[in-house]
C-alpha cells in the first residue's frame, strides 16, 4: 500500500489520471522477481475485497512454492484440492474440478 503524490508509480502501472491528478485504486500482486502475477483495478466506489486479495496470494505461493506441478482452480482455498496440469487434465479441468472438489 503506498501513497503517490506526484503519480509516478501510478504512471508505471498505468493506474494514474492525469487529469484528474490521482491513481485509480489498484491492487498489484508481484512476486519476489518483481513480477507482476496478478493485478485488479477498480473505478471508485466500488471497494475491493481483501479476503478475495489473500486468498489470491496464498495460491500464488501455492503454485510457486509447487514449481508448477500445482494449479488452483477458481475460488481455491487453502487445504483444498489442487489441480496438477498435464496433459491427463487437457479438456478435463471441469471433470476433475467437480468430482474430486463436490462443490465444498
Amino acid at each position: 500500500m503506498l501513497s503517490d503524490a506526484g503519480g509516478k508509480v501510478g504512471s508505471v502501472y498505468g493506474v494514474y489520471d492525469e487529469d484528474a491528478g490521482v491513481e485509480t485504486r489498484g491492487r498489484f500482486i508481484i512476486d519476489p522477481e518483481g513480477v507482476i502475477q496478478g493485478y485488479e483495478v477498480l473505478t471508485p466506489p466500488v471497494g475491493r475485497n481483501i479476503s478475495e486479495s489473500l486468498r489470491q496470494i496464498q495460491a500464488f505461493q501455492l503454485v510457486r512454492n509447487s514449481k508448477g506441478t500445482e494449479a488452483t482452480p477458481s475460488g481455491w482455498k487453502p487445504g483444498k484440492v489442487t489441480l496438477k496440469p498435464g496433459p491427463e487434465l487437457v479438456g478435463k479441468v471441469w471433470e476433475v474440478w467437480k468430482t474430486e472438489m463436490a462443490f465444498d
